[in-house]
């Protein structure tokens, strides 16, 4: 009699989309995030904190256009989220990457879903502007403190200073040691994008729709995101 083969288990962490596509996704909605913050909610980035603690000393200085207030929101709120991503990667950190990051990205669809609720249904006041800041940079401080826990390299989804450096010093023009070029290329290609999408819906169609987009591409991420990269 032939022996049969035996079963091959299969790692329930490798089934989804592996997690640097997912990543991409979410570098695209970080530019769908801060086009709505800073074309309409009085230049304030939810997103991209090294630009908030800019416009921040902007603001203090007295320039045009800009306001403490919001930015200080936002980047109390991001800290806040970056709180709570921290404790919630100690709880579940150790556990399935699968399962983390699938709650945090439904976390994060969830927040994101919300100011898009209420930028459809409060447009144009103060209140609706605080709230978008406060669940915008909510979301994205939980996020960001979890993808630096996954340490996937190259892929923040939100800061591309340390990117950018790379692609050019590790270039053939620089050391020539860089090895993943490829994947710097996209997340910064998936920020613009993302930024050039949502300022064209924000000029178009104003700020619940990106929102919205933004909701449902990480909604839709929670439910694809595999474990491993």
């Amino acid at each position: 009699m032939t022996t049969p083969a035996p079963a091959v288990e299969r790692d329930p962490e490798g089934r989804g989309l592996r997690l640097v596509a997912v990543l991409l996704v979410l570098t695209v909605v970080s530019g769908l995030i801060d086009a709505v913050g800073y074309l309409g909610l009085g230049r304030v980035f939810t997103a991209n904190m090294t630009g908030n603690v800019v416009v921040l000393g902007f603001a203090a200085a007295g320039a045009p256009g800009f306001s403490v207030p919001f930015t200080a929101t936002s980047l109390a709120c991001f800290l806040l989220g970056a709180v709570a991503g921290g404790r919630t990667a100690a709880r579940f950190g150790r556990g399935s990457r699968r399962r983390w990051a699938r709650l945090i990205l439904a976390t994060e669809a969830v927040l994101v879903g919300g100011s898009a609720a209420v930028a459809f249904a409060w447009p144009g006041t103060t209140g609706t502007r605080y709230a978008l800041i406060a669940l915008t940079a909510f979301a994205m401080g939980l996020r960001n403190a979890t993808v630096r826990k996954l340490g996937v390299p190259d892929l923040t989804t939100t800061v591309l200073t340390m990117t950018l450096t790379a692609l050019a010093s590790e270039s053939r023009l620089g050391d020539a040691t860089g090895h993943r070029s490829p994947r710097r290329s996209a997340s910064v290609l998936a920020m613009a994008g993302g930024a050039c999408l949502g300022a064209w819906l924000v000029l178009h169609h104003g700020l619940g729709v990106p929102l919205l987009l933004a909701a449902l591409a990480s909604g839709v991420m929670a439910v694809l995101a595999a474990g491993r990269e």
